[in-house]
């Protein structure tokens, strides 16, 4: 239950897991409860909560038709990939228990192995027998537009990795959206150019964008995406529907238990949403064209 922390719109995570299945990356489902605690004299509303669904329970068996792979939530310096931090100890085992296992490790010796640059397309070859570069790609160029900064490339964690048995490759999973739709914390989300970052602190993002064939894939996606699941008009429609099934909740907020002082703040927010979407729809347009 995501008590959608400093978000007085309310609505970051449900949208981010929502535009990101929209477009084809694997996302949980989500939904809104109102919360009541009763200590004993009747129940107290504490707000309106995010009912996000668990990755490594319900979502594997939904979305990919299997829970039986390795279903990883890495966490910790390891988790970015660098050559001076990695460790399998960083990669928790959410189904099968441990830590990071060989599949792990088979990509990490691929991803740094010196065909990157000896042998491009034997590289990458290589990258695509064991992780979906091109679900990556999407899951990126949607991560990148909505300007999500709590995660990979400024943090490391706030991303799962599934071994799905159904076709051997390791599927990059989003989590945690709270803080999407906005510049962000700690000097804000990353530019569509990743000049903020380097090769040695995460060379996920580093080493794929380098093959011009997967930076051109890239772009094609934004191009998609700015289009379809995240147009302005799409989510402003869904902003909108949104508003109008969660306001009376918000209406009801209890000031003792809630990140708003007044409707106002809930009233903004929307409207810096709605601003948010058109600026980003013209940046990413500018870069991928």
């Amino acid at each position: 239950m995501s008590s959608n922390y400093d978000d007085k719109s309310f609505m970051r995570e449900k949208v981010g897991c929502d535009v990101f299945r929209n477009f084809g990356v694997p996302a949980p489902q989500t939904a809104f409860y109102e919360m009541y605690i009763d200590y004993g004299d009747g129940p107290i509303y504490f707000g309106l909560y995010t009912a996000v669904e668990i990755v490594f329970e319900t979502m594997l068996t939904s979305q990919f038709g299997s829970n039986t792979g390795n279903c990883y939530k890495p966490d910790g310096d390891g988790a970015s990939w660098a050559a001076d931090k990695f460790t399998l100890a960083d990669f928790e085992n959410k189904t099968n228990d441990g830590t990071g296992d060989d599949d792990i490790q088979e990509l990490y010796d691929i991803l740094h192995d010196e065909s990157r640059t000896t042998d491009p397309t034997t590289w990458q070859a290589n990258m695509e027998s064991v992780f979906d570069v091109d679900g990556f790609l999407k899951y990126l160029a949607v991560n990148t537009t909505i300007q999500n900064w709590d995660t990979y490339g400024k943090m490391t964690h706030n991303y799962y990795l599934y071994n799905d048995p159904a076709d051997g490759l390791i599927k990059w999973i989003p989590w945690d959206n709270n803080e999407a739709f906005q510049l962000g914390k700690q000097g804000g989300a990353l530019s569509f150019e990743f000049t903020e970052i380097s090769e040695a602190d995460w060379p996920m993002i580093k080493y794929i964008l380098s093959v011009p064939a997967y930076e051109t894939t890239f772009k094609s996606h934004i191009s998609t995406l700015i289009e379809t699941a995240f147009s302005p008009a799409t989510i402003q429609a869904y902003y909108s529907s949104i508003q109008s099934l969660i306001q009376p909740s918000v209406d009801a907020e209890n000031a003792d238990y809630s990140f708003i002082s007044s409707i106002s703040e809930f009233t903004d927010a929307i409207n810096t949403l709605n601003t948010h979407v058109t600026e980003r729809y013209s940046i990413a347009y500018a870069y991928a064209n």
